[in-house]
């Protein structure tokens, strides 16, 4: 079974200074469709940014967390942390950490099945059991996901995390390397439930001893 990484590009985002920094500021600025930043690390000094929000969106939606700002600053950065509001869906804040393209990094990236395994033909279903992994790497070879091929997969047949095929210079950052990440088997049989058996006889009519008790009457 063949596991691709396919290297994710860096993306530019274009920023500017950002002078003031008090809360209602930084309210003035979503207001505005910016997003405030600060610009850390390699010990040098602290620059607080302004992001385009709908720039910023675009660059998460593609899963890019290395980037190449430009306009007030021109450095390669890295997505370090982003602060959401209380439903999950505008960053209200971003920081950015300094890097070289050396630089070994963490993040999570997503693993993503291809082809069709020859167990399916069998009778067999294919189950994903994990869809993300984190791994450590070169800030300059970040994957964009990783692709596992799973042409070869027969029934009974499973891939583990150690069987992950990594290039040089990544870690998979996982406490159990046999955690199963796919696994083609045949499907749990479905047991049809017997009907209850008529009782012999006529079935006994709801309410029929007390209307004759009525009658008696």
């Amino acid at each position: 079974m063949t596991f691709v990484m396919r290297s994710l590009m860096a993306e530019s985002l274009a920023v500017e200074l950002r002078d003031q920094c008090g809360t209602a500021d930084n309210r003035r600025l979503r207001r505005a469709g910016k997003v405030p930043a600060v610009l850390y690390g390699h010990g040098l000094e602290n620059v607080n940014l302004t992001v385009s929000a709908e720039a910023l969106a675009a660059t998460l939606r593609h899963g890019t967390r290395l980037v190449n700002l430009a306009g007030a600053v021109e450095e390669s950065a890295f997505i370090r942390e982003l602060q959401w509001d209380t439903w999950g869906t505008h960053v209200l804040h971003v920081d950015f950490t300094r890097i070289s393209l050396d630089e070994e990094v963490e993040v999570t990236v997503s693993i993503e099945l291809r082809g069709e395994a020859p167990g399916v033909r069998e009778g067999g279903v294919v189950e994903q059991f994990i869809h993300d992994v984190e791994i450590a790497c070169p800030a300059g070879s970040i994957p964009e996901k990783l692709r596992v091929n799973i042409n070869q997969l027969k029934l009974e047949e499973k891939l583990t995390l150690a069987q992950l095929e990594l290039p040089p210079g990544t870690r998979l950052l996982a406490d159990d390397l046999e955690a199963v990440v796919v696994h083609c088997k045949q499907p749990a049989e479905e047991t049809e439930e017997t009907p209850a058996e008529a009782a012999p006889g006529e079935p006994e009519v709801i309410g029929a001893k007390k209307e004759e008790a009525d009658e008696e009457e």
